[in-house]
């Protein structure tokens, strides 16, 4: 039975809003309705672009900013230098939201998406609906689109009916409710959904009409092809873009596995921005979704590049915005931290060696469909394996095991030692890739995962997982869970109405300010 966090008011005022009470200190009650004064005097924003980095919290920036910044130093300098490498990182406003909700103070994306688009918390699992199930809560997209006849865009690098993309348009008290989730995806109306392929097309037991039909009969254009996209204009009408390359879970590959022309996330945002752009102003939501999926794996170099994917797809609302200065207001959050990363490890004190992660050249998800799986049909021989991981990750194996066995018994040696970033292994970490391989190679599809495995492994292949931590290690980065975190996440704003979302709150206040500014009821 789930429980719901209840707060005490004790040496505290209660601040009552739509969303329910909150707990505030006195001294900056003041401030709060200072905030919501200026909120309602502010121009409100014609148009407004919503960037959500699934997973994405403080790790996840700043690790992405300083392998950017790792790359481009000089080998041979003695001090390091940053700078900001992120689109965003040079807005006006950086604020800060805190990611509880109604089960956990580790929430999922579903609770999390529903405050950012709502104003209310709820359970972990639920999409825009109270904690009973039972009522529904509508969205800033919806109020938008009814309420200013607004044009509506909802872009994700992962399924569109997933939980963050179906916040904005879904009201289900199960996010696995795909099929209903994509119903009610159609029923919106709004104009423009792009990225991942809808989840259970034909419903759990694949017997109704298929979703893309259903969509196709709502009067939306369907489009599964990049050449099909191109042509795709503002006089199309409704428009469902379904990337042309799908991956893993019938997503959008992540983007250090793109070829050379495949469109990634900033040319979506590109096309909707072509799509949505009228005199009486848009409102588009645009998801870095496979940031949280790369994290829950522990792919460090998957989860760089992918907020860098990010990062990019703000540049394209960054140039929109230099053209529309004082009617265009950008947001870049996250919905909640995934995998507890950290810019650090044990085996390496307090050096880090980042530029190690650009030895790997393909995501923990295409090594698994394109290697891995063959692996397991051909019984391919560990050496083999090992050839693979070198070319692909760069991970070596000890030159001479004996000697590395002699030099770790020494007194004086760790065996977490990242050897000043040297990516030949050691012989302990040596020895547990044989053991992650020998599991991968045995273990059958339906066994039960125990604690011990867990820990190691998560519910990922082990064989895959642990090549990952080994490089993340020898790079100074590691992970602590395969699932979410309690992290607040950043929250930055530039252009009208950036001044709403300064200072320390809860993510439901980014739901107040954009009502408050656009003037929704």
């Amino acid at each position: 039975m789930k429980k719901k966090i209840a707060l005490a008011c004790a040496g505290a005022m209660m601040i009552t809003t739509a969303a329910g009470s909150v707990c505030m200190a006195e001294e900056t009650t003041a401030a709060v309705v200072e905030t919501a004064a200026a909120d309602e005097t502010a121009a409100a924003p014609k148009y407004i672009f919503l960037f959500i980095g699934d997973g994405m919290s403080y790790p996840q920036i700043q690790l992405t900013n300083y392998y950017m910044n790792a790359m481009q130093n000089d080998p041979a300098a003695e001090i390091l230098t940053s700078s900001n490498q992120l689109s965003f990182f040079d807005f006006q406003v950086a604020g800060s939201a805190q990611t509880y909700d109604s089960t956990s103070f580790c929430p999922d994306s579903a609770s999390t998406a529903t405050s950012i688009s709502t104003g209310n918390k709820t359970y972990s699992g639920t999409i825009n609906m109270d904690e009973t199930g039972t009522t529904p809560y509508e969205t800033i997209a919806e109020k938008l689109k009814k309420q200013k006849d607004y044009k509506i865009g909802v872009i994700s690098s992962v399924n569109l009916n997933h939980a963050t993309p179906a916040a904005f348009y879904a009201h289900q008290a199960s996010r696995n409710d795909y099929y209903e989730i994509g119903l009610e995806m159609i029923d919106s109306n709004f104009d423009y959904f792009a990225g991942g392929g809808l989840k259970e097309t034909t419903g759990e037991n694949k017997d109704q009409t298929d979703l893309y039909e259903v969509a196709a009969e709502a009067g939306y254009t369907v489009v599964n092809t990049q050449a099909d996209a191109e042509a795709v204009t503002a006089d199309t009408g409704k428009t469902i873009i379904i990337d042309e390359h799908l991956a893993d879970s019938d997503s959008m590959a992540y983007d250090m596995d793109l070829t050379d022309g495949e469109w990634a996330l900033a040319d979506y945002v590109s096309k909707g921005i072509d799509v949505l752009d009228n005199e009486n102003g848009f409102f588009m939501m645009v998801e870095g979704g496979k940031i949280d999926w790369a994290c829950h794996a522990n792919d460090a170099a998957a989860t760089i590049t992918d907020t860098v994917a990010l990062s990019n797809a703000v540049q394209e609302a960054i140039d929109f915005y230099n053209e529309h200065p004082e009617e265009t207001l950008i947001l870049v959050t996250g919905d909640h931290e995934t995998g507890g990363l950290t810019i650090g490890y044990a085996g390496t004190n307090y050096d880090t060696f980042l530029t190690n992660l650009a030895n790997q050249k393909i995501s923990y998800a295409k090594y698994d469909s394109d290697y891995v799986s063959a692996y397991k049909e051909n019984k391919t021989d560990f050496d083999t394996v090992m050839a693979d991981v070198t070319e692909l990750f760069g991970l070596q194996a000890p030159a001479a095991a004996e000697e590395e066995a002699a030099t770790l018994d020494s007194a004086d040696s760790h065996p977490h030692d990242a050897e000043g970033g040297s990516l030949e292994m050691t012989e302990w970490e040596y020895e547990k890739l044989q053991a992650a391989y020998e599991e991968t190679m045995t273990r059958a599809e339906d066994a039960e995962i125990g604690q011990e495995d867990y820990i190691l492994y998560g519910s990922y292949e082990p064989l895959t997982v642990t090549i990952t931590h080994i490089l993340n290690n020898k790079s100074g980065v590691d992970f602590s869970s395969y699932s979410h975190t309690g992290l607040p996440v950043e929250v930055f704003a530039q252009g009208t109405g950036a001044e709403s979302f300064e200072g320390y709150y809860d993510n439901t206040g980014i739901y107040f300010s954009l009502a408050a500014l656009t003037g929704v009821e």
